[in-house]
């Protein structure tokens, strides 16, 4: 009897220590996963301004892909976009917070791009790198570290690639009387500018209507506002200049998409007499659909889903202290340009289908 409560004692102590083991290698890789822990890139996007069509479509695109990239790799990444309200000391005080709360990688479209040095100097003493887009910084700012880049596109290609929109409706005899209305060989147009002072606004300007100059044909200007960018403003400006020519307009040329559609809004808005040929630029949303229904004549399509993709690419890659992928190519080892592109009524379908 007493062998047999011996042996049943035994066995319930082996059987304690082998579920003692097995709870402890249990917990043991319970604890070690806790542990692990999960890799994760914060990344900051500070904006000018919030109600910037083109720009919030940049931003729109650096989400999703970090959405895919959170599934494909298994990483956490935290992105806050932030608008600026068009003050570069509100968006000062904006990188100043990201990079107290340690935030990896500032991705900047800066206000003021002649008044960078206040952000830069915050991120160089808290080795902080910023990839600047849209809005290029002086050469100068963009020289003082390794660690500042910009992603965006030639402004001067824009420019030109406007001038191409137009020339190539000149060049058809058809297309040019329907231009011209009153016969007299010279395009009567106005220009709707975006902000005063701004690289894009200089640029795209000069540079459309010289080319169309220096291809043959002959313009006047009869006007010209600056709407900064607003398709709103842009609708209130174009209403001035139509009351103030109010037979004369053959043509409206607008720095980007947003004043070209504010432009067309006001012209149907006071029943103008004639149907001045539009011009835009970005390719947005509204302006493909605009050009789609042969409203507005044609954009230069500004390549926001490659620049948003980039740009995330590069800031994940530093905020991992991986290298940049090899897809990525650099001017001068700082600057990474898309490419413009035309687009008219015959190639807009392709966009539109892009775009969804």
């Amino acid at each position: 009897m007493m062998k047999r409560i011996r042996h049943y004692c035994s066995l319930l102590l082996t059987n304690a220590v082998i579920l003692s083991a097995v709870m402890m290698v249990f917990l043991s890789g319970c604890t070690s996963s806790a542990q692990t822990p999960v890799k994760e890139v914060k990344i900051a996007v500070l904006t000018y301004d919030e109600y910037d069509t083109f720009v919030n479509s940049i931003t729109k695109h650096m989400t999703k892909w970090c959405r895919q990239k959170e599934k494909e790799e298994g990483v956490r990444i935290t992105i806050d976009i932030v608008g600026a309200k068009k003050s570069q000391l509100t968006q000062n005080d904006q990188a100043r917070k990201f990079i107290t709360e340690k935030y990896d990688v500032l991705c900047v479209n800066l206000v003021d791009r002649t008044d960078a040095s206040g952000i830069i100097d915050k991120a160089m003493a808290n080795d902080v790198p910023i990839i600047f887009f849209n809005r290029e910084p002086v050469e100068e700012d963009l020289a003082r570290w390794n660690k500042l880049y910009y992603v965006g596109a030639i402004a001067r290609q824009s420019g030109e690639l406007q001038a191409k929109i137009i020339t190539d409706a000149l060049s058809d005899p058809d297309k040019y009387s329907e231009i011209d209305v009153n016969g007299n060989g010279t395009i009567q147009y106005v220009i709707l500018e975006g902000e005063a002072g701004h690289q894009d606004t200089l640029v795209r300007t000069n540079v459309c209507t010289t080319t169309v100059v220096n291809s043959g044909y002959a313009l006047e200007k009869l006007g010209d506002e600056y709407a900064n960018w607003d398709r709103d403003q842009a609708k209130t400006k174009m209403l001035e200049l139509a009351d103030r020519y109010p037979f004369q307009i053959e043509m409206v040329i607008a720095n980007n998409d947003d004043m070209a559609l504010g432009a067309l809004d006001a012209l149907k808005e006071c029943n103008y007499p004639l149907d001045p040929f539009v011009v835009g630029i970005n390719g947005t949303e509204d302006a493909l659909e605009a050009i789609r229904t042969m409203k507005l004549d044609g954009s230069v399509f500004n390549d926001a889903k490659g620049q948003g993709e980039t740009i995330m690419e590069m800031a994940y890659a530093m905020g991992m202290n991986e290298s940049f992928p090899a897809t990525i190519e650099f001017a001068f080892d700082k600057y990474v340009f898309t490419p413009y592109n035309i687009i008219t009524y015959d190639n807009v379908q392709q966009y539109l289908t892009d775009e969804n």
